[in-house]
């Protein structure tokens, strides 16, 4: 009859009107973890390397901005707009960042620990992390050596380079958990965005760059950039990028997705 409102049409209604329960986000990212746990070598490598060539428009866009900002004036909320553009890129072509799996893996190995698993977790993420690293280095690489940039533009990525890595090695760990924590609640806040997944990634990296926090990835392409120009020395390079991992998995593994799991541990 006209105007009636059919039993499968109430239903899909009231569906959408209702927040997926935090057992059912687990369950989803979990299945997610699995499924990336199962990739082959070739795929997860690729992957990882297109992750580190695209996260270099990260601090390219940065750059830009710098350089077309208005003389004198504060632009750096502005600047680090720019900061969201190479997660965006990486996180809606689904290619392979080392930071997504800290919590991706790690929730279908709380709720069903075993040494199988740890096993292919450490073998995901050195595979990840080690192409996400070798993307890095070779946008570097080019940078440094081929004329892709103007002198003129070469200058503000260096700017920014030099903020974000030439700090204080005993800062980093610190500065890095924030950062951990804030990309696996980007993963967290996935299944429930639907049509807001670009106001979510760029919501939460935004707030990295504006924090000045440490994501080893994003932060690679700088530090190799300062190496190759010998701004920073081989040590203080690699001291960067091991402490901002190790602060990147604290945050995103050791607080966010324990917390994860202990809120729905009870509804498994």
């Amino acid at each position: 009859m006209p105007g009636k409102t059919t039993d499968q049409e109430a239903r899909k209604e009231e569906g959408g009107k209702l927040r997926l329960p935090s057992s059912k986000i687990y369950q989803l990212i979990a299945k997610e973890g699995r499924e990336e746990l199962e990739r082959p070598f070739q795929s997860l490598a690729a992957s990882g390397l297109v992750a580190g060539l695209c996260i270099s428009f990260s601090l390219f866009c940065e750059g830009f901005f710098k350089l077309h900002a208005p003389e004198g004036a504060d632009f750096y909320l502005v600047e680090n707009l720019g900061y969201t553009v190479g997660f965006l890129i990486v996180v809606l072509g689904r290619f392979q960042l080392f930071t997504e799996n800290t919590i991706t893996v790690i929730l279908p190995l709380l709720e069903e620990p075993s040494r199988n698993h740890l096993v292919r977790i450490a073998r995901l993420w050195s595979v990840v992390l080690a192409f996400n690293l070798v993307g890095t280095f070779l946008i570097a690489l080019m940078v440094s050596h081929l004329p892709l940039f103007s002198p003129e533009q070469i200058e503000p990525f260096m700017e920014v380079s030099r903020h974000a890595v030439d700090r204080p090695l005993g800062d980093v760990f610190f500065q890095a958990m924030p950062a951990g924590f804030l990309i696996a609640a980007m993963v967290w806040m996935m299944p429930t965005a639907e049509h807001s997944k670009v106001l979510v990634i760029a919501a939460m990296t935004y707030l990295i760059a504006i924090g000045d926090f440490a994501h080893v990835i994003a932060g690679s392409v700088e530090a190799f950039l300062l190496m190759l120009h010998g701004d920073i020395g081989l040590g203080h390079g690699l001291g960067y990028l091991i402490l901002s991992a190790a602060g990147n998995i604290i945050g995103g593994t050791g607080v966010f997705a324990m917390m994860a799991y202990a809120q729905v541990r009870e509804e498994m």
